[in-house]
Order: C-alpha cells, then sequence, then structure tokens
C-alpha cells in the first residue's frame, strides 16, 4: 500500500477476485484526506459517497451498519475524515481477506521478481 507499483499489482489481483472498489475507495479517502478547500472537500465527499457507499452504486463497499450510520452523520458536516471508520474497516478487510491471498498469486511472484532484477541491475 506504501508504494505506488504495490498499489497497481495489489489493484490488479483485486480486480481478478472482483472487489477492487476496495483499493479504489481508500485510495479516493487517501486524496480527500490531502484536501483543504471546504468546497472541494465537500464536492470529493459527495463523489466518493455516491461512488462507494450508496447502496445503489455497482462500486459499493462492504460496511457495517454502525460504520454507514457514523458516515451518514459526518455527510451533515463533511470534512476530510468523514470516511475514516469506513477506510479503516475496509483496509482491515482487504489486510485479512484478500492480502494473503495476494501474496501467494502470481501478480505477486512477479512484482518481487521484477523489483529483485531491478535491484541486481541497480
Amino acid at each position: 500500500m506504501k508504494t505506488p507499483a504495490g498499489r497497481n499489482a495489489f489493484r490488479e489481483f483485486l480486480r481478478t477476485e472482483f472487489s477492487e472498489e476496495n483499493m479504489l475507495f481508500w485510495m479516493a479517502c487517501e486524496d480527500l484526506k490531502r484536501e483543504s478547500n471546504k468546497s472541494v472537500i465537500e464536492e470529493k465527499t459527495r463523489l466518493i459517497y455516491e461512488d462507494y457507499i450508496s447502496i445503489l452504486s455497482p462500486k459499493e463497499v462492504s460496511l457495517d451498519s454502525r460504520v454507514r450510520e457514523v458516515i451518514n452523520r459526518n455527510m451533515l458536516e463533511p470534512s476530510q475524515h468523514t470516511f475514516d471508520d469506513a477506510q479503516l474497516q475496509i483496509y482491515t478487510l482487504m489486510h485479512r481477506d484478500s492480502y494473503p491471498r495476494f501474496m501467494n498469486s502470481a501478480i505477486y511472484k512477479d512484482l518481487i521478481e521484477s523489483l529483485s532484477k531491478k535491484s541486481a541491475e541497480a
């Protein structure tokens, strides 16, 4: 999650498991946290809600009812931290569920091999 290459490989793996929306949501939350303009924050929170939280969205992430209630309260006054609880829940889901499978996947093994070659060439 710390490097672009690692995120891209993990995202590619999630795509094969039909759960890429988890990574996209996490990345959108990270982007929101870097924002300081109030009107941009309001627009980004609305888009994140529509894309990942709304039950009408095809990219809806799986959140429990408690976190959904927190988000709905936070949406009354959107901030960079509107989705913090949800982001943590999705991160934990990926860490416990998808990430261990990723570590055993061909995508991960290819990433490690390419990084080993690059460091050997340097």
